[in-house]
């Protein structure tokens, strides 16, 4: 199993293994949470946006571990673009999960859902007025650390010009069929600790022949081998598994990856259709659910 950490620009570390809570419903989620626990997790990912952090919450307390020993991550919600907002939704993120504070909050994307692949406008001023709702957090002991998703580089660039505090974390789609090389090196030279999601690409590596037999010629699972991936770019990697025999399996990867393999990996196609999740618009969908 893989218990490192990663340093943050002030200090915080981060274990490199962090288990998710995307699509995990808010009456599941405080039993899934302490299945995570028992599995080995000490890195807790959820949002807002997930509407499941009173749950995460109630997970995070009875799970048996003290709360010093978890790092738990939110994310204030993409539609969320204005200081008071901002600020008042990670007040109401505390108040739910009934937590004394988090150990890192993101800004979830650049854009509202709604405008993610269908607007030009990256909210640069309204990004700014959010960050300082960040900082103002992470000045009154609300939060240990502070970052943001889905920004690209001009996003960042924009962000960077007024920031107080430097952007900590970038949490980003990143699996083997999208590895985003010019972003991740770029975050890299700005001291920016990249975080992978859906290293299985929702689930659509399963499907690739190719990393199957890769992974059965190391002798592990495809999750297992997507999961190495990501760790041997130098990302904290969010993965997520409900069945308490994934959530250990996928801790088990003490192997690595060979560097011939590595490129052949970055190098593989393209994944362009998530399937039934394509709508999604991390994803490249157009149109959100719901």
């Amino acid at each position: 199993m893989v218990d490192e950490t990663m340093t943050l620009s002030n200090g915080v570390e981060v274990p490199v293994l962090g288990w998710g809570t995307w699509f995990i419903k808010d009456d599941r989620a405080a039993e899934a949470v302490s299945q995570a626990v028992a599995a080995g997790y000490r890195h807790i990912d959820t949002a807002q946006g997930y509407r499941n952090e009173r749950g995460v919450g109630e997970g995070i307390r009875t799970c048996g571990l003290p709360r010093e020993q978890l790092f738990v991550t939110s994310k204030v919600a993409a539609e969320h673009k204005s200081y008071e907002v901002a600020a008042a939704s990670i007040d109401r993120s505390l108040a739910l999960m009934e937590l004394d504070y988090l150990d890192l909050m993101l800004i979830h994307s650049p854009q509202p859902w709604t405008e993610v692949n269908q607007s030009d406008n990256r909210y640069v001023e309204e990004n700014r007025q959010v960050w300082k709702a960040l900082e103002d957090a992470l000045v009154a002991g609300k939060v240990r650390a502070i970052g943001i998703s889905n920004f690209l580089q001009g996003d960042i660039d924009s962000l960077w010009e007024t920031a107080t505090v430097k952007p900590m974390v970038n949490q980003i789609l990143c699996h083997i069929g999208n590895t985003p090389s010019e972003l991740i090196a770029y975050c890299r030279g700005k001291g920016i600790v990249l975080e992978a999601y859906s290293p299985i690409a929702h689930g659509e590596s399963l499907k690739n022949m190719e990393i199957a037999e890769m992974a059965k010629r190391y002798g592990v699972t495809v999750p297992q081998l997507c999961i190495r991936y990501c760790l041997q770019l130098g990302m904290v990697v969010i993965s997520k598994a409900e069945n308490p025999a994934h959530m250990k399996a996928n801790r088990e990867i003490g192997f690595e990856i060979s560097e011939a393999d590595m490129e052949v990996l970055k190098n593989m196609e393209r994944i362009k259709d998530y399937g039934e999740f394509s709508y999604i618009p991390v994803f490249g969908g157009k149109k959100p659910k719901g």
